[in-house]
């Protein structure tokens, strides 16, 4: 009997020091070593660098470094399913783009469901794609240019940076609001497409401000119109795509998530770190020079805005019979 006490004594001081040590764990202040920024695409294009500046300002604002990894393949979903698979602790996180609101109706075999398995913690910024064209275009306006694609159906080419990508299915969902029949053609990403319609290979584009401005400004491609809901600061004097379709609205939403179950003072510490980035004249500057407008918010907003762009695109995919190649 005695053994049997100091045994159970033994073991109940096991348990008290386990105990003891997880309590520490979770009082730990957060965080307490670098994070992960997994991005599921190549380094400098405009995912990374979204990635890279938010990474900094977190850095310093975190006390500890968070570091972007480049997780490219199958449009995003690699780098999703890495943080899928990580611990729910908040030190992996992932940047949150386009592709993820695209890509549950694009890939009906996906070993993850994103809405579902991660949590959201905030937007960054809403970035409009920009209607671009040729100059040989004798169009001179976006209802200008309608009525030369109908005039000429399946002879208008239209540039896409990939299937399924944000460029492809927002030119799709042009087509599907006006009738004007294109020819879409696809290039293995936007420097390659961009090429094409500068070359006049292809007679229209539409493309994410961050790279279209150059062209614009050079003179080299003219913007139609931007795609957001309201006209972008960018480009002030470039009308909206509604303006001439109503109800048409299309642009590349990117925020941070995390693994689902992660603690909610850890989102919420994101949270307010991320949101403070807006108000700060020097971030605010780099954000816009991406072409994206601030779009602060609770993790519960940026939930509703990816549920929305989820259940958009989701119709347009399925509308035309959109499937990943």
């Amino acid at each position: 009997m005695r053994i049997r006490r100091r045994r159970f004594l033994s073991l109940a001081g096991t348990g008290v020091a386990l105990a003891a040590t997880a309590m520490i764990a979770r009082a730990e202040p957060y965080p307490a070593r670098p994070i992960r920024l997994i991005v599921g695409f190549p380094a400098g294009g405009p995912n990374d660098i979204l990635a890279r500046l938010m990474a900094q300002w977190l850095s310093g604002r975190l006390g500890q470094p968070v570091m972007v990894e480049n997780r490219p393949g199958a449009s995003g979903n690699t780098a999703t399913q890495t943080v899928v698979d990580a611990a729910a602790d908040g030190y992996t996180l992932l940047l949150v783009g386009p592709a993820n609101a695209i890509n549950p109706a694009l890939y009906r075999n996906l070993s993850h469901n994103f809405l579902r398995d991660i949590a959201p913690v905030a937007a960054i910024t809403r970035e409009a794609l920009v209607m671009l064209v040729h100059p040989s275009v004798p169009a001179k306006t976006v209802l200008e240019f309608i009525a030369y694609a109908k005039a000429n159906p399946g002879n208008v080419r239209m540039a896409s940076t990939g299937n399924g990508s944000a460029p492809h299915v927002s030119g799709v969902l042009f087509m599907t609001m006006t009738g004007a029949d294109l020819t879409v053609v696809h290039y293995a990403g936007g420097g390659p497409a961009l090429k094409s319609l500068g070359e006049g290979q292809a007679q229209v584009m539409f493309e994410p401000m961050s790279a279209a401005i150059g062209p614009i400004r050079s003179g080299t491609l003219r913007a139609f119109a931007v795609t957001t809901a309201t006209r972008s600061d960018a480009l002030p004097d470039v009308p909206c795509l509604g303006e001439s379709v109503p109800g048409y609205e299309a642009s590349a939403v990117t925020g941070i998530g995390a693994p689902a179950n992660t603690p909610v003072e850890i989102i919420d510490r994101l949270n307010r770190e991320i949101n403070a980035a807006f108000a700060d004249q020097q971030m605010r500057a780099s954000l816009f020079d991406t072409g994206g407008a601030a779009l602060p918010g609770s993790p519960a907003d940026f939930g509703r805005l990816i549920a929305h762009e989820t259940e958009k695109w989701t119709k347009v995919i399925r509308a035309v019979g959109i499937k990943a190649e």
